[in-house]
């Protein structure tokens, strides 16, 4: 058994895709063509860390309640954790890319953590040695 995806609520896909595949380096899993319940158009975007089994659906906000959850996913608390094999050049890549950390590197008994913000607003922790 395992989560295959998580669902990420995002204003627009492709600047959604741009974040986690140009800034992050996750890998386009999928960009399908898709409907809603109702049969309006929407896509299937699922992106992934390389050599990871857990994706996140690229979920495009649709309607009010959903578009006040973007970026608050997790109610203001760090809910997503994303583990990199060499901290400093991922750390380097991201803030080279203007992405913004809320907390500075720091190192605590499980390794190097920073928080930065996704796309959306959502607080990550890039976790590392």
């Amino acid at each position: 058994m395992q989560i295959d995806l998580v669902a990420l609520i995002v204003d627009e896909y492709d600047p959604a895709i741009a974040f986690f595949t140009g800034v992050l380096g996750f890998e386009l899993v999928e960009d399908s063509p898709s409907l809603t319940n109702d049969g309006r158009p929407k896509r299937w975007v699922v992106v992934r860390p390389p050599g990871a089994q857990t994706g996140l659906l690229l979920a495009r906000a649709d309607g009010e309640d959903q578009s006040t959850a973007v970026g608050h996913q997790t109610a203001g608390r760090v809910g997503f954790f994303l583990r990199t094999d060499d901290f400093d050049a991922m750390y380097k890549r991201m803030t080279k890319a203007d992405v913004t950390f809320v907390r500075a590197p720091r190192t605590e008994p499980y390794g190097r953590v920073a928080v930065f913000l996704d796309i959306a607003g959502n607080r990550w922790d890039l976790l590392g040695d």
